[in-house]
């Protein structure tokens, strides 16, 4: 079994986070995860905290291990929800989307570990400045929202800028994805794509077809326009909203609006022409269901394989 000091960082067996997916990413997932032997992670999206309380308790009820919960820091509940984190003892937090520097130093002092998301090693050395356990480097080839940076360039840099741990994320999906991260100096991983077909995820099987069919070139980007780009597969919408948001007479609102509730429309509805089907350029690695734990073994045993293997090309 791969172990690396995240391992012990977190209290978890091995180097996997679930990544934190908006209408995907509830107790039940997270649970899963954590039972694997990853750290499984609940989403906190724009709920507000009856809902996000509702669910950390129902994921203390599903595991006895470590899970956290991912705070989307543009959420208009954001202060509460800092405090259910509190209240709920929860070991871990990661944040995107905003700048989670006046919640950080509460957290820590309450033993929470705070894992920041971050696209480029600028932010990741601000992260470590405000107090920061590790940080999370997400590449562009990830699905949802997304930075400009590619994952091979962007871990190292980060692992340079930082003294702090680094987990890689975005384009792995396999033990080869992870065996190079860890190579680029990174103590983890973060897969969100991979977990899209497991059998405890809930989302609706149109979504989870989708992913199985999809081809390395069938994702595609969106809402460049609007600054905050994200990587979805394409369909009728994704390829609807890139033409609306090229044409210079639309206004942004306009866009923003086109855009409004068309995750949840894919992961509840299934719905092929109105749902964003968010997914990572691995899409087209995932060829079957799978339990979590039937996942979380075949990515470690992939991961032993390609590190004992790494050699036998070098003469």
């Amino acid at each position: 079994m791969v172990n690396t000091p995240l391992c012990e960082l977190l209290g978890i067996e091995v180097p996997i986070l679930q990544g934190g997916m908006a209408w995907i990413s509830d107790a039940e997932l997270a649970a899963a995860v954590s039972n694997a032997g990853g750290l499984g992670i609940i989403s906190s999206m724009n709920a507000d905290e009856s809902w996000l309380r509702a669910e950390i308790q129902k994921a203390k009820g599903l595991t006895d291990k470590p899970f956290g919960v991912n705070v989307m820091l543009m959420n208009p509940h954001v202060e509460q929800i800092a405090e259910v984190l509190i209240d709920e003892k929860v070991p871990v937090v990661t944040t995107g989307a905003g700048n989670p520097a006046k919640f950080i130093k509460r957290w820590i002092e309450a033993g929470i570990k705070v894992i920041p998301v971050v696209p480029s090693s600028g932010l990741a050395k601000f992260s470590e400045r405000a107090g920061a356990t590790a940080v999370i480097a997400e590449g562009g080839e990830s699905g949802g929202h997304v930075g400009e940076l590619s994952t091979m360039p962007l871990v190292p840099q980060v692992c340079s800028a930082v003294s702090i741990p680094v987990i890689a994320a975005g384009g792995i999906g396999d033990g080869r994805g992870i065996a190079a991260a860890l190579m680029l100096g990174a103590v983890g991983v973060q897969l969100g794509t991979r977990f899209l077909v497991a059998e405890e995820t809930n989302i609706h099987d149109n979504y989870k077809e989708k992913i199985i069919k999809a081809k390395d070139i069938d994702t595609m980007l969106s809402g460049r326009s609007l600054g905050h780009p994200v990587r979805s597969l394409k369909t009728p919408f994704s390829k609807d909203f890139v033409k609306i948001e090229n044409d210079p007479n639309t206004p942004a609102e306009v866009i923003e609006e086109y855009g409004r509730g068309a995750l949840r429309m894919a992961a509840q509805d299934g719905d092929h022409a109105k749902g964003c089907f968010m997914a990572g350029q691995i899409a087209g690695m995932v060829t079957k269901r799978e339990t979590v734990a039937e996942i979380i073994t075949s990515l470690m045993s992939e991961t032993e394989q390609s590190l004992k293997g790494g050699l036998q090309w070098v003469k």
